[in-house]
């Protein structure tokens, strides 16, 4: 069959446009900078442009900046099929992604791929189900795209496919999903001291009736943020209003919030396990039930997305600090790549109590103190307050 072409265009018109157009291609092709005039350029060795090029080799600081003023200036862009000729890696790292509806997914993946970049390598993304079966067959794929190593953000893997990936030699690395086995590499935040600073906070301001609406209870991430909000508030002397598995999914938050003010002893403060329930936690609070936040009922939510500081919201939250958890997973997973084994593989980075305005003081209580003000930021660990810096980036 002839290819569709536009209308009054010549058959012989467009073979000969195609062939100037290999022609134009041929002679870009033949007038491509070499390593070897840039090498020319720099005053160096080919060999040593080579090393500027490559992730991992060690190039002093005046050398590499001589070399990529040099390619700069030349237009030089490294030949990666040679790269990975020579080395036997594809310097393509690839990551699988539950959901993006999220937003504090959406923002890790432009960190994991301005992070990996920045070290020669480039990112790879597949979506997958949140179900073994399903993640098992992405991460198949992704082993047929000859990968040097897998990110799994927020998905777990099979015992059968994380025992295939090692006998394999495929380095990988579970980003915001712990897993009960300790020899799988993970990086996490520390959503047990989360989970117990979030109830500790609630209970302090005075609250009596307080509910949590979970993530998924068969994720290790969901659970040890319950776990800990429970242990706050057993500490206290008390126990949650209600705890009710939402699977961090925002319309099961919704219907739980309603489920919750159907009652007749109605929460006066609720937890919510993400930032993304949250949000329509609050607007069923106030669009459909006419509440008023923080006045008849506190909210406090988990991941300090960048919505979260939004006027509309002004969500107190635990900070996931997810630059730091972003560099500690690409530094792991390089570590992985050159075969480190004398480094710790389970990694988990201090959170942060985010105080706003979605939580109040109790008229009356103790708890009303100047470190309970909008805009402070707790430290997990210690216990101290400081201010918050106006627009502070997720550290």
């Amino acid at each position: 069959m002839m290819p569709r072409r536009a209308a009054g265009t010549r058959p012989d018109t467009m073979q000969a446009g195609t062939a100037l157009d290999g022609q134009k291609a041929a002679n870009s092709r033949s007038n491509r900078v070499t390593a070897n005039e840039v090498a020319k350029r720099a005053g160096v060795s080919q060999p040593t442009v080579s090393r500027v090029f490559t992730p991992g080799t060690k190039v002093s600081d005046d050398l590499r900046r001589n070399v990529l003023r040099a390619a700069d200036e030349l237009g030089y862009l490294p030949n990666t099929l040679a790269r990975s000729l020579q080395t036997g890696r594809s310097y393509t790292i690839g990551i699988v992604v539950a959901y993006l509806n999220n937003p504090f997914y959406p923002e890790a993946l432009q960190k994991f791929s301005k992070d990996l970049n920045a070290r020669g390598y480039h990112l790879m993304v597949f979506f997958a189900d949140n179900s073994l079966e399903e993640i098992d067959g992405v991460v198949e794929d992704l082993m047929a795209h000859q990968v040097d190593a897998i990110i799994l953000a927020a998905v777990s893997l099979s015992n059968d496919l994380s025992t295939r990936l090692k006998d394999l030699g495929i380095p990988f690395v579970l980003f915001n999903r712990g897993q009960e086995d300790e020899s799988l590499p993970s990086v996490t935040a520390t959503n047990f001291k989360g989970g117990y600073l979030a109830g500790q906070h609630l209970v302090a301001a005075g609250h009596k009736r307080i509910a949590h609406i979970s993530g998924w209870q068969k994720a290790l991430n969901g659970r040890q943020r319950q776990e800990g909000f429970v242990k706050a508030l057993a500490d206290a002397g008390t126990t949650p209003l209600a705890c009710i598995d939402c699977h961090f999914r925002r319309e099961m938050a919704i219907e739980a919030t309603r489920e919750l003010f159907r009652r007749a002893d109605k929460p006066d403060a609720i937890f919510v396990g993400s930032d993304f329930m949250a949000f329509g936690v609050v607007e069923t609070l106030q669009d459909e039930l006419g509440l008023k936040i923080p006045d008849d009922v506190s909210v406090i939510g988990y991941d300090d997305v960048e919505m979260a500081a939004w006027k509309m919201f002004d969500l107190t939250t635990i900070r996931q600090p997810i630059n730091r958890m972003v560099r500690s997973t690409v530094d792991l997973l390089l570590d992985l790549i050159e075969g480190a084994t004398d480094r710790s593989i389970r990694l988990e980075i201090d959170s942060e109590l985010v105080v706003r305005g979605s939580t109040r003081i109790v008229a009356g209580n103790v708890a009303s103190s100047p470190d309970m003000k909008p805009d402070m930021v707790a430290d997990i660990n210690t216990g101290t307050h400081r201010k918050q810096s106006v627009g502070e980036e997720i550290s």
